[in-house]
């Protein structure tokens, strides 16, 4: 959590909509001044449902919002202190570039001998400085998206609430777009909050995760603790690419905790904190290595056998099973020519140090 004071809190917010559907289950969070916030979760979870809740074109069923110490539950969108960008940037198409930042400026009696200075700040704050007389059918589609972020950010709100503002981006461009909104971020000072199903993108930018799944919040943390420390399976298997093996507790003693794993056999795993029910073993893809001989005792190690290979330019990830059926996925970073140009092929060891195994309680 950040050392800044909250601006944002969420107070056991749930939200029903008509059918039983159930969008949101009392969650809580607070989001700190000056944060790049992220909520994610797949297709479907209430990510947007609480953002649209922050924004006001939603009201929750039961909880609160506060917004900067204030109660937003009587306050209509327009005066909140926030702004949003909408996934179909919803840039006018009959306005210049210029017209549309302008637009918000004009629809809220801001004084018109300073809304041109204030246009010509904001675009150049999203490197568009002399772009404002194009239409934005000649514009591409990045360039319509930094136009979306100019008007939003030009009536300076605290808070910036941001919904897939990238999906419609290519892979290069997209990739692109999440450096340049880490830069705004870090230029303007304010908070942003960001709506993602896109786990890669959820780690690039935010300086901490909410992750939602069926209404209920899972698990906040900065995007090394989720990866590294995830708190539950669906964390752990939702945010990137994880082995998992089903064990069954058989001790707990002095530190170690035995774990019978079905196609394994007894598992030994140091611990921090003791546990009595039935337990998940995690690794890691880019954590395993494959070894042509046993690595000795200071490594879990089993034979496997090669059943194909992805070759992904940076990395090979390479599919093995072992004679009792259990899949092993293992990343090899490519680090020269020669890596990528020698396959696995054949029976290996698929091996990892016992540190790198998490475990996930039932």
């Amino acid at each position: 959590m950040s050392a800044n004071p909250p601006i944002i809190t969420v107070n056991r917010v749930s939200k029903s909509f008509p059918g039983g559907v159930q969008a949101l289950d009392r969650v809580s969070l607070e989001i700190a001044e000056g944060e790049f916030f992220a909520l994610l979760g797949p297709s479907g979870c209430g990510k947007t449902t609480l953002l649209r809740i922050l924004a006001g074109f939603e009201t929750p069923s039961e909880g609160g919002i506060f917004i900067d110490g204030a109660d937003m539950g009587r306050v209509p969108p327009n005066k909140r202190p926030v702004n949003m960008v909408f996934q179909s940037y919803a840039v006018f198409p009959h306005m210049t570039v210029a017209e549309n930042v302008a637009y918000g400026l004009k629809v809220t009696g801001a004084e018109r001998k300073q809304i041109p200075d204030m246009v010509d700040k904001a675009l150049e704050l999203v490197r568009l400085a002399g772009l404002g007389d194009r239409m934005p059918d000649r514009l591409s589609g990045g360039q319509r998206q930094r136009v979306a972020l100019a008007r939003a950010l030009v009536k300076k709100p605290r808070v910036l609430l941001l919904d897939e503002p990238l999906s419609a981006l290519d892979a290069k461009l997209r990739e692109a777009m999440q450096m340049e909104l880490v830069r705004l971020q870090d230029t303007v000072g304010i908070t942003f909050v960001i709506v993602t199903h896109d786990q890669n993108e959820a780690l690039s930018v935010a300086d901490r995760i909410a992750v939602i799944d069926q209404g209920r919040l899972l698990q906040v943390a900065s995007p090394a603790e989720l990866y590294e420390y995830p708190e539950s399976r669906f964390v752990a298997d939702f945010i990137g690419k994880m082995n998992l093996f089903e064990g069954t507790n058989v001790g707990c003693e002095d530190g170690i905790l035995s774990v019978l794993v079905n196609g394994l056999g007894r598992l030994d795993i140091p611990v921090t904190e003791m546990t009595n029910s039935d337990v998940g073993l995690a690794v890691r893809p880019e954590k395993m290595l494959l070894l042509d001989e046993h690595p000795g005792d200071a490594f879990l190690a089993f034979p496997a056998s090669v059943d194909k290979l992805a070759y992904q330019g940076s990395e090979t990830r390479v599919f093995l099973t072992n004679e009792k059926d259990v899949s092993f996925e293992v990343s090899v970073r490519n680090a020269s020519r020669d890596s990528a140009a020698n396959p696995f092929r054949g029976r290996m060891w698929v091996a990892w140090k016992h540190a790198d195994t998490l475990i996930l309680p039932d």
